[in-house]
């Protein structure tokens, strides 16, 4: 059993090129950083006395900043390359985490994680064309996995040092974020960097032509480069990834005040749960994939995931406010995002085209980002005004009907 178990991981992470362990690295480097956004409703509410409606706010103000990151992102990409469009917001989005730190005021702030999740944002088309290019069609998914263990481990370590810096001084969150953003820049420079002249298609970020996965159709059917704008079941795809994204970052803002406020749980706590999500991923999800993989169309397991989701919420909903309730519900989000996420990756790069993948990214993307400026937002809303069991409730329901909506994506494909 225990020679399975070690040839089981040593498969599933066998076959992936020295740039993915590379770009995962970076990732890696820049996650273990990850402090700030966990605890700033937290923050925002406890150290800045900002209302829960004015946190939130703030939290839907990254979102508004990071649809306009990722579009600019994709655009850029497809442009100038996925390495440039990585370094560069690497290098400023650290730099703005220590500006952030030095502001007081709401407007002030607001501008400031405007400016920054632009920024920041902006990284992850041009990350995710970057994966796609090093990755061959056979080890895509789990590719894109590495990378996801990387943002897990470095999450696992993020929180739970952070709930310990705050204890001390919240300017340690800032400077500790900053940071690792700039550290992850330099080494992203000295990895990656291409040297020579010839390299010049990876320079520009060109991807190479792949194969797409078993569940979509292949983008070059209606033209050389077709927009991921006119693409009908691209666009439905992105619009259920909205919807599950709404209910995902409840984990960044109401769900933390929830912990706090009414299970009692101290920031150390909340920063260890939040690294039990962390390692769990990191431990369990390329294995997982690893055995999923090219074995059912992505939107399957994708459906999975949402109704665990909604699983989730109703743990929330119907359990008492108890701390093992806590830890019963990061797990369950843990299995949601382990089996949905990573085949979301796989199916939008699927779809694309080299030529146009930067876009393609950047609409997922800002699915997410669109996500980042209503959920929060909404969330809080909801919670002050009716209640946490209100939006237990609500984000339940919607997740039963996102399941219904990736089944009947499903169905599309297979006509």
């Amino acid at each position: 059993m225990f020679r399975q178990t070690i040839l089981l991981y040593k498969n599933a992470y066998s076959g992936l090129s020295r740039p993915i362990w590379m770009q995962a690295a970076v990732m890696l480097i820049n996650r273990a950083g990850t402090m700030v956004v966990p605890f700033l409703t937290i923050y925002l509410n406890t150290a800045l006395h900002f209302s829960i409606a004015k946190s939130g706010a703030v939290l839907s103000v990254y979102g508004a900043g990071a649809i306009l990151g990722v579009y600019i992102g994709g655009k850029l990409t497809d442009r100038i390359g996925f390495f440039p469009v990585q370094f560069w917001s690497l290098l400023f989005n650290g730099i703005l985490f220590l500006v952030l730190w030095r502001l007081r005021g709401f407007t002030e702030i607001c501008a400031c994680i405007f400016l920054l999740s632009s920024i920041g944002e902006a990284f992850r088309p041009a990350n995710a064309a970057a994966t796609a290019y090093y990755s061959k069609p056979e080890n895509r998914t789990r590719s894109y996995s590495l990378n996801r263990l990387a943002v897990n481990i470095g999450f696992a370590v993020g929180p739970a040092l952070g709930g310990f810096l705050a204890a001390l001084s919240y300017k340690w969150l800032f400077w500790t974020d900053g940071c690792t953003c700039i550290v992850a820049a330099m080494f992203l420079w000295w990895q990656l960097k291409p040297r020579a002249s010839g390299a010049k298609a990876e320079a520009q970020g060109a991807p190479r032509a792949t194969a797409a996965p078993p569940d979509a159709k292949a983008a070059t059917e209606e033209g050389p480069a077709r927009s991921p704008y006119k693409d009908k079941i691209f666009l439905r795809f992105i619009f259920l990834v909205w919807v599950y994204a709404i209910g995902f970052f409840q984990i960044f803002s109401v769900i933390p005040l929830y912990y706090e406020r009414v299970i009692h749980l101290n920031n150390v706590q909340v920063g260890l749960l939040f690294s039990m999500n962390g390692i769990l991923i990191a431990l369990l999800e390329m294995v997982l994939v690893y055995r999923l993989e090219n074995k059912k169309p992505n939107s399957v397991y994708i459906s999975y995931g949402v109704l665990m989701h909604a699983a989730a919420f109703a743990v929330l909903l119907i359990c008492p406010a108890l701390a093992w309730v806590a830890v019963f519900h990061m797990l369950l989000m843990t299995a949601a995002e382990m089996t949905s996420v990573p085949f979301m990756n796989s199916y939008f790069v699927g779809r694309s085209h080299e030529q146009t993948r930067g876009q393609y990214a950047a609409l997922y993307g800002m699915a997410f980002s669109a996500a980042q400026v209503v959920g929060p937002s909404l969330g809080a809303q909801v919670a002050g005004f009716w209640g946490f069991r209100w939006l237990w409730g609500i984000l339940m329901g919607v997740a039963l009907l996102n399941y219904l909506g990736f089944r009947r994506l499903t169905a599309s494909e297979r006509s």
